[in-house]
C-alpha cells in the first residue's frame, strides 16, 4: 500500500488568462456561426486598461471584434472601474492577418488528396503537427481525476456566488487548488484546500474566510473527504483588492493544464482556445478524450491514456498510442488495434463526428474543456462502449 498526495488547480473566469481565453473562443464562435468553414487563430492578451487581439483569420464572416471582446469583459464581471478593469472602457487593439497560405494549403488539401485518395474525410489535413492526449480514470461519475474535478467545482461555485449575490463583496478573479490524498491509488481524503478570491477593499479577511468556507468549500467537497487534517486555506496572502489584467497580464492558452486534467495526464502543449477545429490542438485532444474515455466506460481499463499525433496537411494520424497503465486485462497493443477499427482520427471525419462546426466554445472556455458533461458535449459521450467490447472480443 502506498500513499500519495495530488494537486490540481482551476481558475475563475475572472483570471486574466481565462479573460483572454474568453474573448479567443468568443471571437471564433461569432466567426463559425456565420462561416464554418473559417480558419481561425485568434490570440488575446490583456493588460491594465488594454485588451489586444492578434492572429491569422481567414472568413467571409464578418463580425465586430471590439464589441465582442466588451461584451465578454463586462459578463465576466469587469463592467466598472472599481475593479480595477473595465470593458467598457478598456482599449482594444485588434491586429489580424490572413492564414498564411503555405499552411492553408495543406488544410484546404490534404497530402491523400493530392495522392488520389479520394475519400471526403481525407479532405483536409491537420493544421498543424503535433501530439495530443486524452485520458480518463474510473474515480469519478465523469471519469475525471478527483483533484481537478473538486478544484473546477470551486471555481464554479464560487463564481456562482458572486454572481447570484450571495456574496456581493467578490470580484471575478479567483484561483482554487485541491490536494488530494491516494492510498493505493485509491483517492481516500482531501488534503489541502487552497481558494484565493478578489474581493472589495472594505471586507474583513474574516468574513471572506468565514463565507468562503461556508457557501463555497463545505458545499462542494464531499464530507467523506474532509477530516480533522485537512488544512483549509482562503486568501492565505490577507489580501487580494487588485486583481483581473490589473493585477497580471493575461495571455490566451496559457492554462493548458488547467483546461484538461490538471496535470494526471500528459499534455501535447497545444492550446484550445480560438482555434477553429481544423487545429489538431484542439479538436484531437477532444477527440483523445472521446477514445480514452470510451475505454474506461466499456470497463476495458480502470483509467487509459491515448495520444493521437499528426504531420502538418496530412489526414491519417501518424501514432496512435494507449496506456491502460496495468488497468486492463488486455495488453494495451489490443487496445489500440481496437481503437483504431472503431475510431476515425483523420480531421475531417472528427469535425463531423464530434460535431465542432456547432459547437460554443466560450463557456469551455473556463472551468476545463474536458469532463464537461454539464455542457453536452459530443467528446463526453459513451457511445463506443459496445462497438470497443465487440472489437476486442474479435481480436483475442
Amino acid at each position: 500500500m502506498t500513499k500519495k498526495l495530488f494537486t490540481s488547480e482551476s481558475v475563475t473566469e475572472g483570471h486574466p488568462d481565462k479573460v483572454c481565453d474568453c474573448v479567443s473562443d468568443a471571437v471564433l464562435d461569432s466567426i463559425l456561426e456565420q462561416d464554418k468553414n473559417a480558419h481561425v487563430a485568434c490570440e488575446t492578451t490583456a493588460t491594465t486598461g488594454m485588451v489586444h487581439i492578434m492572429g491569422e483569420i481567414s472568413t467571409t464572416a464578418d463580425v465586430d471584434i471590439p464589441s465582442i471582446a466588451r461584451q465578454v469583459i463586462c459578463d465576466i464581471g469587469y463592467n466598472n472601474p472599481g475593479c480595477g478593469f473595465d470593458g467598457n472602457t478598456c482599449g482594444v487593439i485588434v491586429s489580424l492577418d490572413k492564414q498564411s497560405p503555405d499552411i492553408a494549403m495543406g488544410v484546404n488539401e490534404s497530402l491523400e488528396l493530392r495522392d488520389g485518395e479520394t475519400d471526403a474525410d481525407n479532405q483536409i489535413g491537420a493544421g498543424d503537427q503535433g501530439m495530443m492526449f486524452g485520458y480518463a480514470t474510473d474515480e469519478t461519475p465523469e471519469l475525471m481525476p478527483l483533484p481537478i474535478s473538486l478544484a473546477h467545482s470551486l471555481s464554479k461555485k464560487l463564481t456562482e456566488v458572486r454572481k447570484n449575490g450571495t456574496l456581493k463583496y467578490l470580484r471575478p478573479d479567483g484561483k482554487t487548488q485541491v490536494t488530494v490524498e491516494y492510498d493505493d491509488n485509491t483517492a481516500v481524503r482531501v488534503d489541502t484546500v487552497v481558494v484565493s478570491t478578489q474581493h472589495d477593499e472594505d471586507v474583513s479577511l474574516e468574513q471572506i474566510r468565514a463565507d468562503v468556507i461556508k457557501y463555497v468549500i463545505k458545499p462542494v467537497i464531499p464530507e467523506k473527504f474532509l477530516d480533522g487534517d485537512t488544512k483549509i486555506y482562503v486568501n492565505p496572502t490577507g489580501r487580494f483588492v487588485i486583481g483581473g489584467p490589473m493585477g497580471d497580464a493575461g495571455l490566451t492558452g496559457r492554462k493548458i493544464i488547467v483546461d484538461t486534467y490538471g496535470g494526471f495526464s500528459r499534455h501535447g502543449g497545444g492550446a484550445f482556445s480560438g482555434k477553429d477545429p481544423t487545429k489538431v490542438d484542439r479538436s484531437a485532444t477532444y477527440y483523445a478524450r472521446y477514445i480514452a474515455k470510451n475505454i474506461v466506460a466499456a470497463g476495458l481499463a480502470k483509467k487509459a491514456e491515448v495520444q493521437l499525433a499528426y504531420a502538418i496537411g496530412v489526414a491519417k494520424p501518424v501514432s496512435i498510442m494507449v496506456d491502460s497503465f496495468g488497468t486492463s486485462k488486455y495488453n494495451d497493443d489490443l487496445l489500440e488495434q481496437a481503437v483504431e477499427k472503431v475510431f476515425d482520427c483523420r480531421p475531417n471525419s472528427i469535425i463531423r463526428q464530434l460535431k465542432l462546426t456547432e459547437t460554443k466554445y466560450l463557456p469551455l472556455a473556463a472551468y476545463g474543456h474536458i469532463g464537461r458533461e454539464d455542457l453536452g458535449v459530443k467528446w463526453e459521450e459513451t457511445d463506443k462502449t459496445e462497438a470497443l467490447k465487440k472489437e476486442i472480443e474479435k481480436l483475442i
